[in-house]
């Protein structure tokens, strides 16, 4: 097991380093979210207020609403531009170098994964510590058991994203491809508003939002913020993480790509 502690703990090292080097990516993963959070929560309260819904015991403002999908915002896009790293490293060589290690494919990826994750963590811990200063506020034991569903959410889209990038080749096409997926999956979600106010204006757009594996994930987040636990949004995050991983050991299988050549 030495060996692959030792990728595990390089990889990691190298996304750590990767992310310390770009601090532009850092900054603009809390604007995205804070631009939602300061300005447009500020100017849809009054046509968005949410009323009494689980996991909160009141009524509430819409900027407390949307906290949890604004984390779930951080970590789609920081998966995304994990994986986007991944075709670049493909088009310069390193990538293909460190698939040709003698440890299993599934491992790489996963260590790949863990590490995209740990930084995407910390970028929603920096967000909500933000969000507290401004006065939306969990109660405390809420940022601890925030832990887990961060971390299974997080390799859940962050699977996503190997799963995309195993089929772009080329750096400009994974750019539009993940316009297509990251708007689609955080606007036809729960992370902006409730399922039963999409329900009532479209009946289809409700069913798409309810499968939608992004949607499970900010639940699962929106109720371990609030000390509470959503089986139905783990047990169906974990179903898509388990989907998407697989793709993405299928999608980077070296047999595959022999295969499509021959």
């Amino acid at each position: 097991m030495s060996a692959h502690v030792i990728a595990l703990r390089a990889i990691v090292a190298r996304e750590a380093l990767r992310f310390i080097h770009q601090r532009e990516r850092f900054i603009a993963a809390l604007v995205r979210p804070l631009v939602w959070l300061l300005v447009f929560a500020a100017g849809f309260r009054a046509a968005l207020g949410v009323s009494i819904i689980p996991p909160y015991q009141t009524y509430i403002t819409y900027e407390t609403y949307i906290v949890p999908g604004l984390c779930g915002m951080i970590l789609l896009f920081n998966g995304m531009q994990s994986s986007l790293s991944l075709v670049y490293d493909r088009e310069m060589g390193s990538m293909k170098l460190l698939l040709t290690s003698p440890l299993p494919r599934w491992w790489l990826l996963f260590a790949k994964l863990a590490g995209s994750t740990a930084i995407s963590i910390l970028q929603v811990y920096a967000f909500l510590a933000i969000a507290y200063a401004f006065g939306v506020r969990a109660p405390a034991l809420g940022y601890v058991t925030l832990l887990p569903a961060l971390v299974v959410t997080g390799l859940m889209l962050g699977a996503l994203g190997l799963v995309l990038s195993s089929f772009i080749k080329q750096l400009e096409n994974f750019a539009g491809v993940m316009n297509f997926v990251i708007f689609p999956m955080f606007f036809l979600s729960s992370a902006l508003y409730p399922l039963w106010k999409m329900a009532e204006s479209s009946e289809l757009l409700y069913t798409i939002c309810a499968l939608n594996p992004f949607t499970h994930g900010v639940e699962l987040i929106r109720f371990a913020l609030y000390g509470q636990f959503n089986g139905a949004a783990l047990v169906w995050t974990l179903v898509a993480a388990g989907v998407f991983t697989a793709g993405a050991v299928w999608g980077y299988d070296p047999a595959r790509g022999a295969r499509r050549k021959g």
